[in-house]
């Protein structure tokens, strides 16, 4: 349900508990970093936040609005009893079918419908509602590898999400759950290896051409068992 009209002819205001996120997690170390954050806020500073974060939204089927970033803002700010958000639609897809609307987000790369072990899902596994996503901690170790200077900001679609595939075949879950903090350390020191290359903002030394890349280290035996099949 559309609340009110902008100003601004390209934004609205929406009910945050009627978006429709295009995942199936976050990371929710970084969900409760930016509730933590917005508890700093007076009155004036979460007024200003809300005018100035805008979610890009694909309007779809039924003329609801699937968001295609800020899931862990919105996600937060539901948590924190913020009834609405100013939505931007990048594209009205409400007339198609829904197997072609969904082929057409799946082009766009706005769609990654992934669980939490990495696991390729149905676009009926997707959440109805922002509260519905789940915690998937590789993606809030990604996250805080690159704030940790382990990679570059890209804005490659879910960036975050291919590093944390990644991650699943080097840091064990089993670290992660006794010592966060030591699992960052052993995050950064497979960050810049050969065979992390392929990821975006990766910014380690590209091997000499010709050279045999090293063979990639084993997982553990508690590693995760995501397979990392995300597109780019």
């Amino acid at each position: 349900m559309i609340l009110s009209n902008n100003t601004d002819l390209h934004l609205i205001t929406v009910n945050l508990e009627e978006l429709r996120p295009t995942q199936i997690t976050v990371g929710f170390r970084e969900v409760n970093a930016k509730r933590e954050h917005w508890k700093t806020l007076d009155k004036k500073g979460r007024a200003a936040a809300i005018d100035n974060h805008w979610f890009p939204a694909v309007l779809g089927p039924k003329q609801r609005y699937f968001v295609v970033d800020h899931h862990h803002l919105g996600l937060a700010w539901l948590h924190e009893g913020v009834p609405s958000a100013r939505v931007t639609v990048i594209k009205d897809l409400s007339w198609l079918d829904p197997t072609i609307f969904w082929r057409m987000m799946e082009h766009n790369q706005w769609v990654h419908p992934f669980d939490a072990q990495g696991q390729r899902c149905d676009y009926a596994a997707l959440p109805k509602q922002l509260s519905g996503l789940t915690d998937d901690p590789y993606r809030s170790l990604a996250g805080e590898l690159r704030v940790a200077g382990g990679y570059a900001k890209d804005t490659t679609p879910f960036s975050e999400f291919l590093w944390a595939d990644y991650l699943r075949q080097k840091v064990s879950s089993a670290s992660m759950q006794k010592n966060f903090d030591k699992a960052l350390t052993d995050a950064l020191a497979h960050a810049h290896d050969a065979d992390a290359r392929y990821l975006p903002g990766w910014s380690g030394v590209v091997p000499p051409a010709g050279a045999t890349p090293a063979a990639p280290a084993a997982p553990s035996a508690a590693a995760g068992s995501g397979k990392g099949k995300k597109k780019a």
